[in-house]
């Protein structure tokens, strides 16, 4: 039902992963249900058939970049829509059995990113141990309590969830790293505008028109709203035809952007609307950054009122 809270909450599992972390700095996530998913596919096919109000799933990484197979399932199938993102920092932790010394761990498990972007500790603290590759962060922590790893990396939840002892923190190359989650749920009215917030698309150029994508980057930069993001992912119809995912400022409920979307509406294929939700915000202090002169919400407000006397009348 419409405005209800979310009470039935998927992610992308197992248990003891950076999602269930992300989903559980949700409010509503930590009074109801939370149920790990095999795949990204998998949550979100649940949020589809009604077995589930919302699905968390990762959206991009800042090292790895954007998660294809996110977005190649928000672009198909029944339409969803994203209500919030979570923007998590990605801290790794080496984590082992109680009593396990740094000095005699031989082998580490790591999912194949993790281990990526723990390269550089690993080469200078772990030279000759050897590190093998599992599905997940949490099957990670998962083998190293059962005994069949010495140690794993893994995110501090997963330590935590499987009585860990932590040989080591914050171990990634990158120490500023993050991954982006987006809540995702079934379509509905968007959230009220809050004044600093984003919307995101996925749009169908049409492919036998010159200057197709400049015309949808022109809808937008002539009416001061800001790309944030732009990916391209193939359709899977034939080689050179692409969707292309749009992150930009703004709600849908604003007037530049909606001036904007009735644009891209005209000279684009195909739009699917993807949702309009609050900016993820790491301080209360932080101010979104203001539309250029002549640009706003309130320059378009004054010029349809002046356009409106001109229809009217009133030279003034």
């Amino acid at each position: 039902m419409p405005g209800t809270p979310p009470t039935r909450f998927v992610y992308l599992g197992p248990e003891g992963t950076f999602a269930e972390q992300a989903l559980r700095t949700v409010p509503a996530a930590e009074h109801g249900t939370r149920t790990p998913a095999r795949s990204v596919g998998e949550a979100l096919d649940s949020v589809r058939a009604g077995d589930a109000d919302a699905a968390l799933v990762p959206l991009e990484n800042s090292i790895g970049g954007a998660v294809g197979v996110t977005l190649d399932e928000m672009a198909e199938g029944e339409p969803l829509v994203i209500t919030r993102e979570v923007i998590l920092p990605v801290e790794f932790v080496l984590a082992a059995r109680p009593g396990t010394a740094l000095a005699s761990v031989r082998s580490v498990a790591a999912h194949p990113q993790a281990s990526t972007q723990c390269r550089g500790w690993l080469r200078d603290h772990l030279p000759d141990a050897a590190v093998v590759d599992v599905l997940s962060n949490g099957a990670a922590a998962a083998g190293a309590a059962a005994g069949e790893y010495d140690a794993a990396i893994c995110a501090p939840i997963g330590a935590a969830r499987h009585r860990l002892t932590v040989l080591a923190d914050k171990i990634a190359d990158h120490p500023d790293a993050v991954t982006r989650f987006a809540l995702v749920s079934r379509p509905g009215p968007p959230p009220p505008p809050t004044g600093d917030d984003v919307t995101s698309l996925a749009i169908y150029i049409a492919h036998d028109r010159v200057g197709a994508l400049l015309s949808v980057l022109m809808e937008l930069a002539v009416r001061g709203v800001n790309l944030t993001r732009i990916e391209s992912r193939p359709t899977g119809e034939a080689l050179g035809r692409y969707v292309f995912f749009l992150d930009c400022t703004g709600h849908v409920a604003d007037v530049r952007l909606g001036e904007a979307l009735q644009g891209l509406r005209r000279v684009c294929a195909e739009v699917r609307f993807l949702g309009s939700y609050p900016r993820h915000r790491w301080s209360p202090a932080e101010r979104p950054v203001p539309a250029p002169p002549g640009l706003s919400d309130a320059d378009y407000a004054d010029a349809a009122a002046w356009l409106a006397r001109l229809r009217a009348g009133e030279l003034s």
